[in-house]
């Protein structure tokens, strides 16, 4: 909204909690509030300590940013980050089985028809050719080169976007010296009490060591798992989905980085569970994330520091979570943002994007005190199918393995959501894919994952046997041939973030 009426105006946000979650709220409110007389004020003690882990990202932060008025590459210096065009998942569906889950699109529609349903047919006729060779990300990505996308719409290099991997500390501490450019005034210390009002039950101030109160309008609760105001304020209830996704423990660590430095995330498979890489400038960082009924943490812990591509550079610090979300994430006059209102294990790297929607979402929604309640319902009912959506196409990961180990065994068997088994049986049966105009993954997201995972359609859209063959193979073959020059002209990964984006003499 554009005008902020005095008449129960909203005067003074409290954010609670620092981290990621709390200073891209903190700048977000500070760029777009500006002038409307709002005052913000973020609390946050440096004996709590933060989650952190958060190092992969999804396209849409760059839009974040740029809507917050940040540099990218400013941002790529201060976070020492690099570029990242998809995530690859190693050993999901067979052991030795490996796919990359791109940012971009596979081929284009042919004669209106989706390229998948074309190379579906095709590949029933017998044609082997990867799917992955039409996808200028997938072939980039494993070739350890980037660039930006142009606007050909010719050319290959159109047909992707990016994210970034960068060291969430050093991006939550640069945010925090944007946020106090803008106003934002940061309080140390630590919340020991909180005050509801008797009559509406809203949060109306919070105490402090020490003795201090601090008043607000509305909260922002960035105070991780323990959820200090959505949960212990407020106790506005947890939907818990443990069932679908049993991991409930990770051991995290930086080791010095020895493989190539490629712009991709990656997820590789263990005996139960998952390891994490992400490479930055400085660093990789690592984890494993495990269900603790399945393995101990001593096994954990050498599972995960047997398999580091270098020296680690400290002691690997544990984890323990809860996978599910707040029944409501927006109660009274608080609203949770991060993990302080629910948590996904970041297998596809959604932990910041979520932060990010409920940033975008608050803004969009922004009270006053009289229609709170209103733009409460709005808020929770989007923040909910998202958190939905995310789910299903997570747990989609750990139900098509073809793993033999116990608990990949579990899961492979274990109940589906119901909306995870209509859309994977759309698939199989007609090749079709789930596409909404609400929500972060889209066709290509779940055709990288089904096909990287074993599952193809047994059917597709009939107007593809109408389809001149000849005309065809030679369309296919183009397409072919552009991903393979546009990856041959792409510069080294690492080479383009030293040149800082410029063009590059001799570069290949």
């Amino acid at each position: 909204m554009d005008t902020i009426e005095d008449q129960g105006s909203i005067k003074r946000v409290v954010i609670l909690g620092g981290g990621t979650a709390g200073w891209m709220t903190a700048a977000a409110l500070s760029h777009r509030l500006a002038g409307r007389g709002v005052e913000i004020e973020l609390i946050e003690s440096d004996a709590i300590g933060i989650v952190g882990v958060g190092e992969a990202t999804l396209p849409h932060i760059r839009a974040f940013n740029t809507a917050m008025g940040i540099d990218e590459q400013a941002l790529i210096d201060r976070t020492q980050a690099t570029f990242k065009l998809g995530i690859q998942f190693v050993d999901w569906g067979r052991p030795g089985d490996a796919y990359i889950h791109p940012f971009g699109a596979y081929g284009e529609p042919i004669e209106g028809i989706d390229f998948h349903q074309v190379w579906a047919a095709r590949r029933a006729g017998g044609d082997v050719t990867p799917l992955d060779d039409y996808s200028y990300p997938v072939r980039a990505a494993e070739a350890c080169r980037f660039q930006r996308p142009t606007s050909d719409a010719g050319s290959p290099l159109s047909t992707f976007s990016y994210a970034f991997q960068f060291d969430a500390s050093l991006y939550a501490a640069f945010l925090r010296e944007v946020s106090c450019g803008r106003g934002v005034v940061r309080t140390e210390g630590k919340v020991v009490e909180h005050h509801l009002d008797a009559e509406t039950g809203h949060v109306a101030a919070l105490t402090l060591e020490g003795g201090r109160c601090i008043e607000g309008d509305l909260f922002v609760d960035c105070s991780g798992f323990r959820g200090r105001l959505i949960a212990q304020a407020l106790d506005t209830g947890f939907e818990d989905w443990s069932h679908w996704l049993p991991c409930d423990s990770a051991f995290a660590v930086p080791c010095q980085t020895v493989a190539p430095v490629g712009p991709y995330t990656r997820a590789t498979a263990r005996q139960a569970g998952w390891q994490w890489r992400i490479p930055l400038q400085h660093r990789t960082g690592n984890g494993l994330v495990f269900p603790s009924a399945y393995l101990s943490d001593e096994a954990a812990q050498r599972t995960l520091m047997s398999n580091l591509e270098g020296p680690a550079l400290a002691e690997p610090r544990r984890l323990s979570f809860r996978t599910g979300r707040r029944r409501r994430l927006w109660d009274r006059n608080v609203v949770a943002i991060g993990l302080s209102g629910g948590f996904l294990e970041p297998l596809e790297s959604t932990s910041i994007y979520l932060i990010q929607l409920g940033i975008t979402t608050l803004l969009d929604l922004f009270p006053d005190q009289a229609g709170m309640a209103d733009d409460a319902r709005e808020y929770n009912a989007i923040m909910a199918l998202e958190f939905d959506r995310i789910r299903d196409f997570l747990v989609l990961h750990y139900v098509a393995n073809q793993r033999d180990e116990p608990f990949w065994r579990e899961m492979r068997e274990m109940a589906w959501p119901d909306s995870l088994s209509a859309k994977v049986e759309a698939f199989v049966s007609r090749g079709l894919l789930p596409d909404y105009d609400v929500g972060v993954f889209h066709p290509p997201s779940w055709l990288a994952v089904l096909i990287g995972q074993n599952i193809v359609p047994r059917g597709w859209d009939p107007r593809v046997d109408r389809l001149d063959a000849g005309r065809l193979s030679a369309k296919l073959g183009g397409l072919r041939g552009a991903v393979r020059n546009a990856v041959d002209g792409t510069p080294d990964h690492m080479s383009f973030i030293r040149a800082k984006g410029r063009p590059m003499r001799g570069a290949v």
